[in-house]
């Protein structure tokens, strides 16, 4: 007799591998295939996490109450309206499991965070992606032609990963417009602290004036505390309270939210982190530029470089890991010519343009 048998969508996944950590037999390798912040996390925040060490006995505070507070106070917005989780890939996934279901559909772009599909299928739901330019832009239109009755959700990573580019908030306000009111539009704004351009938005706005608007955000990129899965979400208060029915009782850590509270007040820190990506992320571009590599125009803290075809992205990865640098494969976001390169330190950064330039791959076809 068959065993138990998992519910429609499961088997569908491919599970989420993530960026390359190590290479065997070095020690110093440059891991620039995570995105996460070259500079760390704050000072305060190892402090912090620290001195939760003889408090492991104790349950976390269920309802995140300072830290939401903190938020509060850095982001200008109602604590009321926040919930917290274990990294903004908890968040997305009691979304889709408060919202939508087999049968319901669930919109991302192409090219977008793989985290929206794998999670629209893990609760049966049907995961639609809609077509990007050929610039890699997030598209308006494709996405609104593709809203049906049975869509429920539609994610839009702002700025995206991997590919860097964003929305302009005319774009956001337009496609907004477009949809249903039953249908649930959810910001992922994981790389906002890292972008200076005039028409962008956070989404915060929105959030404030529509019922069905959410915001995700993450400590894991300028804040540097991937390790601990910690994000947030800002959300209408009929969300919040959804979300607070269907989340764990304590499902973010007090060392996560001892040490968000501390990273959210060290701004000193969180400005050198933006200053660093502000220095290094053109510095980077025009060197691969110069040796002649296709790039996307980023705003985030990496650049996505394409290359003639999927055998040249693997030459190009083996290239760098060989030199000690971890970069990231595109395969699994339908971008098998692609090589996602995070902004390092500066000796890192130098090492990939010199590693790069020695093997002269931007001119092997």
């Amino acid at each position: 007799m068959p065993g138990p048998q998992p519910r429609p969508g499961i088997l569908d996944i491919q599970a989420y591998v993530g960026g390359k950590a190590d290479t065997e037999g070095r020690s110093d390798v440059a891991k620039l295939s995570a995105n996460e912040s070259p500079l760390g996390p704050s000072p305060a925040a190892i402090e912090a996490y620290r001195g939760l060490a003889t408090s492991l006995h104790r349950y976390p505070d269920g309802g995140s109450i300072r830290l939401r507070a903190a938020l509060a106070t850095f982001a200008g917005r109602d604590p009321a309206r926040i919930v917290c989780g274990a990294g903004s890939d908890e968040l997305i996934s009691l979304l889709l499991q408060a919202y939508a279901g087999p049968g319901d559909e669930v919109i991302h772009s192409a090219h977008g965070f793989l985290m929206y599909r794998l999670s629209a299928l893990a609760v049966g739901a049907t995961p639609v992606a809609a077509p990007e330019t050929a610039d890699l832009m997030m598209s308006v239109d494709a996405i609104l032609a593709r809203v049906t009755e049975r869509t429920r959700l539609v994610f839009l990573a702002n700025p995206n990963n991997p590919t860097g580019t964003y929305l302009p908030s005319a774009e956001i306000a337009r496609l907004h417009a477009g949809l249903p009111a039953h249908v649930l539009l959810v910001i992922d704004a994981a790389y906002t602290e890292y972008v200076d351009r005039p028409d962008y938005d956070d989404g915060f706005a929105l959030a404030d004036a529509a019922p069905n608007v959410v915001v995700l955000r993450t400590f894991s990129k300028i804040m540097g505390l991937a390790a601990l899965r910690l994000g947030w979400c800002y959300a209408p208060a009929a969300v919040v309270d959804v979300l607070n029915r269907v989340r764990g009782p304590f499902n973010v850590s007090a060392a996560a939210q001892a040490a968000g509270v501390a990273a959210l007040a060290d701004t000193a820190h969180l400005a050198a982190a933006k200053a660093h990506n502000d220095r290094w992320l053109p510095w980077l571009t025009a060197e691969l530029t110069g040796l002649g590599f296709e790039l996307t125009p980023s705003v985030g803290n990496f650049v996505l470089v394409r290359t003639p075809s999927a055998d040249h992205a693997k030459t190009m990865l083996a290239t760098l890991e060989a030199g000690g640098v971890l970069a990231r494969a595109m395969g699994g976001y339908g971008l098998p010519d692609c090589v996602r390169i995070s902004v390092g330190l500066e000796a890192e950064n130098r090492r990939v343009v010199e590693l790069l330039a020695a093997a002269d791959l931007a001119r092997v076809a």
